[in-house]
């Protein structure tokens, strides 16, 4: 018996078997498939995905992000994390927290809609917020520190003498 199913591993994922949308064809180097609408195809392989009540696996992770057209640092400051931990939750060596799962699976569901844009916009402007915030109370931490440093000087001094008379 033969499986007239086309086993889709080109997407990336492993358990991606399509029943229709294909074609098979001979040619000069064997059986070939042409997908009809690969765009169509992957939306809806991401919507399986973000619907799914299971944890994400890092290929699926992986798969959301790259069908985002975003880069593991980009995805990793969205979620502040480092780019290593990215990696490390694509290559399956540690779980993907279930927070970033959300936030994942939300960015790319509004993404396929036509509001997407306002959506990683806003949560852009948030980031760079967040960043500013931090370096401004950075910057807050240095001075304090810079005054109490003179602070600390002016007290270490010796105190003044006072030519008192009687």
């Amino acid at each position: 018996m033969i499986d007239e199913r086309y086993h889709y591993v080109e997407c990336g994922l492993d358990d991606v078997y399509l029943e229709n949308g294909f074609e098979r064809f001979e040619s000069p180097r064997g059986t070939s498939v042409a997908i009809r609408d690969v765009d169509a195809l992957h939306r809806e392989i991401g919507q399986h995905i973000c619907n799914e009540k299971k944890d994400l696996s890092g290929k699926e992770l992986r798969f959301l992000r790259r069908e985002m057209l975003m880069s593991q640092a980009s995805l990793a400051h969205m979620l502040g994390v480092k780019e290593q931990t990215v990696h490390r939750w694509e290559a399956g060596k540690t779980a993907v927290p279930k927070a970033a799962e959300a936030i994942l699976r939300f960015l790319y569901m509004e993404q396929i809609k036509a509001s997407s844009d306002g959506v990683r916009a806003t949560l852009k402007r948030i980031a760079d917020l967040e960043d500013e915030f931090h370096y401004q109370q950075q910057m807050i931490f240095k001075l304090k520190r810079v005054e109490r440093a003179r602070q600390s000087a002016r007290s270490d001094s010796a105190p003044p003498r006072w030519a008192l008379a009687a």
